[in-house]
């Protein structure tokens, strides 16, 4: 007998058909919505070999105790099977041990990444509460995603206003009603549309950047064509990876030279104009920097940047900046110098006119709802004062007691001795895998929860198996969402595995905390809901049973009509930033006070150590992009059948331009080494039209397969392992991954299998 229930993931709401036996025997999105390839994951990961089965401790771990450990993650090395009672027991007294002897700043909780996409079995938060509950833990704090605007934002625009550009940007449907041209940097990519943290109820995103299509003229700078979605009809200018901010600041010269730039919102709303123009004209360095001066960095056609800029102060404007181009070195460059052109336009807070930062990097970015309040399980509080930007893990755990420069301070790195991780994969969204290995080999002790053999999993000491999105009950609903859903379990849990709430709950037991206040995952569901609807503006919906019963409640909030900056654009004074001015600081003091040798206080061009005129270009003659798949979220579930079908010859594919094909005898299909600075790689070639010549691109997500260094240090294709582990700046401290020069030579040994789906060698001892 077939059973269908709705279930929700990051990438959206869908409908899953489970056996008696609890196998998916079939996936489909709702009638009415669009699929997300994802989604062709599910059935193949469900009940994949790769499954973590039974609570499982590394044996050098179990044999010789807590320590440093150089072989920690060594293929094949065997990992025992063990009972619950007795995995529980092995934790809760390390962490007693630990906690006791160094302290609970000791206790590193990790859990980046995108787990459940649950309100109550949402890894992050449940860990933070365990970890809050029994003394607390060093954090980590913003993202990988965007994490150079995070802490850039603030000084140029206050704290407000750049949370309001995350949460009430300039809409799609206001581009629709009021945007002449959308110029974006980097492109508007269908699949980024498809994911939102929590999921939506329906996709929408690439129905809305379509239909603003019919109204609005779209350029796209970029290195790729296809960045811009279908249906978008964009003009593509081609761009060279990391050297955006030289076109930006070209055109910035243009409307200053030629009498285009808005004289008069520079004066009103903003400080520091004076200094930029001095900069795009030379006056300060020597250098004007024009439109032939920025073809000679980015190759965009000086005569096109001209009238571009013409074309931008012609109508109404919105000038895109999309995350991914500040993932790379020097990232809070790109994003400075896209507020500062929009503010020498002087459209900023108009209608469907200004900057944006995002438009095609997420699916709730730009939908124009409100983000009502969700229910969200309660964290309580961290009494351990010491944090880390998230994409310095390595660091943390390399250089312990080390001084780190951040957002214009300094954090002193403690020293770590455990890391408890839930969740997440930093194998798929940290660089340099080679140094992250090294890294934790420093600590103690590693605990993961996975649902799946992940290279994390197999890199912890203690694997604690977790049920998947599909075996617990949960609600479900994404920023800007129509719908808070239910998303009962499909299946029966695989094996031994248990929700993270009761596993938490056992080890709080036996730490002297209290995890779950005795309530099981149906009740804490009904608590959450309960408190949400009954909460001071909550949307009309109806008590938990009748929810659960019709499989969610529709939210009721509307579309925001003032988008950021409205009101500051309509009376500057009666409406400031929180800036040290009230306005937009192009110039900002506060970074010109940091007096860091990677970071000036107005945007500017700084020649990137990597980039495709670099002295290394001579060795690494192709830049690569490194950008987020369409066939899988991140690293989810990439065994399935939709990320498996874009293999070539079961490695992660790399795009190629003809040309640069053709120069290195290669074509589709064949096996190719890729090297650069940090490791080196195996993939298959896909040759495509769609780059720049000099451009190389591949997915990130390809799971780590280290099982033959003597060819390559990951076979199956995981690019991390050439990214490098080097922040944007020290200002900002984000990670510069986005791209890398490297070199590509056919490989015409051996191919090695990839081994990067198997379990460890397993041991169940004897009664079990």
């Amino acid at each position: 007998m077939i059973r269908t229930t709705e279930t929700s993931a990051h990438w959206g709401s869908y409908l899953v058909d489970v056996d008696d036996a609890d196998r998916v025997v079939a996936v489909r999105p709702h009638a009415d919505d669009e699929a997300s390839p994802a989604m062709g994951n599910v059935a193949g990961g469900h009940r994949h070999a790769s499954r973590v089965a039974r609570p499982s401790i590394r044996r050098g771990w179990l044999e010789r105790g807590p320590g440093p450990d150089g072989t920690r993650g060594a293929v094949d090395e065997e990992y025992v099977e063990v009972d619950w009672h007795t995995a529980l027991d092995l934790v809760a007294a390390e962490l007693e041990r630990v906690r006791t002897t160094f302290g609970n700043r000791a206790v590193f909780g990790g859990s980046y990444g995108w787990g459940s996409a649950g309100r109550l079995h949402h890894a992050q938060s449940q860990v933070h509460r365990f970890l809050n509950g029994i003394g607390g833990y060093v954090r980590s704090v913003n993202d990988y995603s965007r994490g150079a605007s995070l802490v850039l934002l603030p000084h140029l625009v206050g704290a407000p206003a750049a949370a309001d550009v995350r949460l009430r940007p300039v809409s799609w449907p206001q581009v629709a009603e009021h945007t002449d041209l959308l110029v974006t940097f980097g492109g508007v990519r269908r699949s980024n549309g498809w994911v939102v943290p929590g999921g939506h109820a329906r996709h929408s995103a690439a129905a809305l950047a379509r239909s603003a299509a019919t109204t609005t003229r779209v350029v796209s700078l970029s290195a790729q064509r296809d960045d811009a979605m279908d249906g978008l009809d964009a003009e593509w200018i081609g761009v060279m990876p990391g050297t955006d901010t030289a076109v930006m600041l070209a055109l910035v010269h243009v409307l200053v030279v030629d009498g285009l730039a808005d004289e008069a919102f520079l004066a009103r709303h903003t400080v520091g104009a004076d200094r930029v123009r001095a900069y795009v004209l030379g006056e300060t360095d020597g250098v004007p920097k024009t439109p032939e001066w920025a073809e000679r960095i980015s190759r965009a056609p000086a005569a096109r940047i001209r009238e571009l800029a013409h074309e931008m102060a012609a109508g109404r404007t919105l000038v895109n900046v999309v995350y991914a181009l500040q993932r790379g070195e020097r990232g809070e460059q790109p994003v400075f110098a896209g507020l500062t052109l929009a503010a020498f336009l002087g459209q900023v807070g108009l209608p469907g006119g200004g900057f944006t930062h995002g438009l095609g990097s997420m699916g709730d970015y730009g939908g124009g709802r409100v983000s009502p309040r969700l229910p969200t399980f309660p964290q309580g509080s961290n009494p351990v004062a010491e944090h880390i930007p998230c994409a310095r893990i390595a660091d943390l755990l390399l250089h312990p007691g080390a001084e780190l420069p951040y957002d214009g301070g300094v954090l002193r790195l403690p020293d770590v001795r455990l890391a408890y991780w839930a969740g997440g994969n930093p194998f798929h969204h940290h660089q340099d895998l080679r140094r992250l290995r090294t890294a934790l080999a420093r600590l103690d002790t590693l605990v993961v929860h996975e649902t799946h053999w992940t290279a994390t999993a197999k890199h912890a000491d203690v694997v604690l198996p977790v049920a998947s999105s599909l075996e617990r009950d949960d609600v479900a609903a994404g920023p800007g969402d129509t719908r808070l859903r239910a998303s009962p379990a499909a299946s029966a849990p695989y094996a031994e595995a248990r929700e993270e709430l009761w596993i938490f709950g056992r080890l709080a037991e036996r730490l002297g905390s209290d995890h779950d206040e005795g309530l099981d995952a149906r009740a804490w569901l009904e608590r959450l809901y309960e408190e949400w609807r009954t909460a001071p503006g909550a949307p009309p919906a109806p008590p938990f049973a009748d929810f659960w019963r019709d499989g969610g409640v529709d939210l009721a909030a509307g579309h925001y009509p003032d988008p950021v900056f409205t009101a500051f654009r309509a009376d500057p004074v009666a409406h400031p930033l929180a800036t040290p001015s009230g306005r937009i600081e192009l110039w900002s003091q506060s970074i010109a006070d940091a007096a860091l040798p990677d970071l000036g206080p107005h945007a500017e061009w700084r020649e990137p150590r990597r980039w495709w005129r670099s002295p290394d270009a001579h060795e690494y003659d192709l830049h690569l992009l490194c950008n987020q798949p369409s066939t899988r979220l991140h690293s989810q579930l990439d065994m399935g059948a939709a990320s498996r079908a874009t293999k070539v010859a079961g490695r992660e594919p790399i795009r190629l331009h003809p040309d640069d094909a053709a120069a290195r005898g290669l074509r589709d299909g064949d096996v190719v080494r890729v090297t650069g600075a940090h490791g080196s790689l195996l993939a298959g070639v896909v040759v495509s039209d769609a780059l720049l010549t000099g451009v190389a691109q591949m997915h990130t997500g390809a799971w780590y397969d280290p099982s033959a260094p003597e060819v390559a240090d990951c076979v199956h294709g995981n690019v991390n392992v050439l990214t490098p582990d080097e922040p944007t700046s020290s200002f900002s401290q984000a990670t510069s991954g986005a791209h890398v020069l490297v070199r590509i030579e056919r490989y015409d040994g051996p191919l090695p299998p990839v081994r990067a789906h198997e379990p460890p060698p397993l041991v169940r001892p004897a009664g079990r």
